[in-house]
């Protein structure tokens, strides 16, 4: 067995993936204060084509070099915008026709694993800060939640963690609407 190089991955130019179809996800980081965290979801959704990031409250935005550190470049490949609010961001998206959907532990929330995924649908997946989560007054206006199943003692994990969780089964179950 040998490793594969980064030549022989074949992977797409910034200008082309520039131009590449993408899945019908957004991410919303809620004040997430990490720039590692914001960084490794630039780098995930670079990996997995979504939309776009929005950036809400205290969660830092590009240009900056602890993002950099982790997004390794997918700051400049991925979309983004910043809202001062995650409430402004997830009303706006909620009118252009997104399911908004807090990943979260909330009452009546969906396990991951019995998901099940509309690809007639456009997702704004909400992930919240690192100590308190997404905020309830955010999660008041989803239309559902995604909880990730766990059976160890923590009662969470890294969000940036969940993030590559959750995004892969939206790739998963997106994937076939790039081609």
């Amino acid at each position: 067995m040998r490793k594969i190089t980064n030549s022989e991955l074949n992977r797409p130019s910034a200008e082309v993936f520039a131009t590449m179809k993408r899945i019908p996800v957004v991410v919303v980081l809620d004040n997430v204060r990490s720039a590692q965290n914001i960084g490794a979801f630039f780098r995930t959704g670079d990996a997995f084509a979504i939309d776009k990031i929005c950036l809400c409250g205290i969660t830092a935005t590009p240009p900056s070099r602890d993002i950099h550190k982790s997004a390794l470049g997918a700051e400049m490949t991925v979309q983004w915008e910043y809202f001062a609010t995650t409430a402004e961001c997830v009303q706006q998206l909620c009118e252009q026709g997104y399911q908004a959907i807090a990943i979260e532990q909330v009452e009546g929330a969906v396990m991951l694993d019995r998901l099940e995924i509309d690809d007639t649908k456009r997702y704004a997946l909400i992930f919240g800060n690192e100590v308190e989560g997404v905020d309830q007054d955010v999660v008041n206006l989803c239309n559902g939640a995604i909880e990730i199943p766990q059976v160890g003692t923590k009662h969470s994990i890294n969000v940036s963690v969940a993030g590559g969780v959750v995004l892969w089964e939206f790739y998963k179950g997106l994937s076939h609407t790039l081609k």
